[in-house]
């Protein structure tokens, strides 16, 4: 496959400048070694997984970084967090502000903890997720992002089941002292169920027969190696009794697709998950848009105990805010609007309020139109702008 630009990568060009450090994360085959190769053509590539290279960094890691040409990408880091301390004091007395050392995890977490006690102010740490649509309208619901699912869609399905064998055999190991892999896979597919709904980490743990902290534990996995996401409910109540814990969605839908048995487009509109899917790809797409640019995950969505629920809120900037509700339809109407237009009413005291019905594009329907007062319909492909972010 061709090579498609991603946007973080205006973003990494920037950042050289500045730090001599750069930190890239993501799930593993998300892309950022062939997007760190274009970034940057001229910079060397240790691929930090080869057990030879692991135990001669073990053995004399300053002796690696002697031998080793910079500007230097080293991928997977996590497998050697020990490079950490020496990569900092070279940045420190370098007196380079462009950047020598790009650094890149599968694992976040380990990783997060090795740059924040050895690189606090010296290294631009960046989030890359699979392809987003404003990327490549290859991206879909249910091939998902995946640059080897996308680039051969006939052959997603083996390419999922390898990849969860991989990640199974792999990171999980690497992160947990899971042994029975026959539970987890079953776990994975609870978990795959359970897409769009309020986490209850009872319900996934009793068919399983395990406990309830060994299910926070495997989440916690899932989450360290970026394959769910937890969104948190909003920390404003506007006056209502809310629910307080978070919802669950994937960052890739063509992952959840494939441990949910859906194989062709015609399956999966017909799903029960179809909607729970949808959502989820909308979470994705904005949390895709958030991080392209160079921004925190910044996503909630708001429930409350009388049963009003708007799908996500996104903090603006500025005391502003955008409403979004989710629906997996071409055909929008007005009661689509409803939730949102009550909880904009209570929210309107302490928030400027953009509010959108985010769905499936419609030649129909112009790309961001006029739904009702104040509520607009904006397609999928519309995230960036809705955030205010450049597309």
């Amino acid at each position: 496959m061709r090579y498609i630009h991603r946007k973080l990568e205006e973003q990494l060009k920037k950042a050289s400048l500045a730090f001599p450090v750069i930190m890239l994360t993501g799930p593993r085959r998300s892309g950022k070694t062939t997007l760190l190769q274009k970034c940057f053509p001229n910079t060397s590539y240790y691929l930090l997984e080869d057990p030879d290279i692991i135990d001669r960094v073990k053995n004399d890691p300053r002796s690696f970084l002697e031998d080793i040409r910079l500007p230097a990408i080293l991928d997977e880091i996590q497998n050697t967090p020990e490079l950490l301390n020496y990569i900092r004091t070279k940045a420190d007395y370098s007196g380079k502000r462009r950047c020598q050392w790009i650094l890149t995890g599968s694992q976040e977490p380990a990783l997060m903890k090795g740059v924040g006690e050895s690189m606090a102010g010296r290294a631009a740490i960046f989030h890359l997720l699979p392809f987003s649509r404003p990327e490549t309208e290859k991206v879909t619901i249910l091939k998902g992002g995946f640059p080897e699912a996308i680039a051969k869609p006939a052959h997603a399905d083996t390419w999922f089941r390898s990849y969860i064998q991989t990640y199974l055999e792999r990171d999980i190991r690497a992160v947990s002292s899971i042994r029975d892999l026959t539970t987890f896979r079953k776990f994975l597919a609870i978990v795959a169920s359970r897409i769009g709904q309020v986490l209850n980490r009872t319900e996934i743990s009793t068919p399983l027969g395990v406990s309830v902290p060994t299910i926070s534990e495997w989440l916690g996995i899932l989450e360290a190696t970026h394959q769910i996401i937890l969104v948190p409910p909003f920390f404003e109540n506007f006056g209502k009794r809310l629910i307080k814990s978070p919802k669950l969605y994937f960052t890739d839908t063509g992952l959840v697709s494939y441990l949910l048995g859906i194989e062709s487009e015609h399956s999966l509109i017909g799903s029960p998950f179809y909607g729970a899917l949808f959502e989820s790809f909308v979470a994705s797409e904005i949390s895709k848009a958030q991080l392209n640019a160079g921004k925190r995950r910044d996503i909630y969505y708001f429930r409350d105990r009388q049963g009003l629920e708007v799908d996500f809120l996104i903090p603006l900037g500025n005391r502003r805010l955008a409403l979004i509700e989710a629906k997996a339809s071409r055909t929008i109407r007005s009661a689509d609007a409803v939730p949102i237009a009550r909880l904009e009413k209570a929210a309107l005291k302490k928030y400027t309020i953009e509010s959108f019905v985010v769905h499936i594009p419609s030649r129909a329907l112009q790309s961001i139109s006029a739904l009702q007062k104040g509520v607009k319909a904006a397609s999928y492909d519309d995230i960036p702008r809705v955030l205010g972010i450049s597309p």
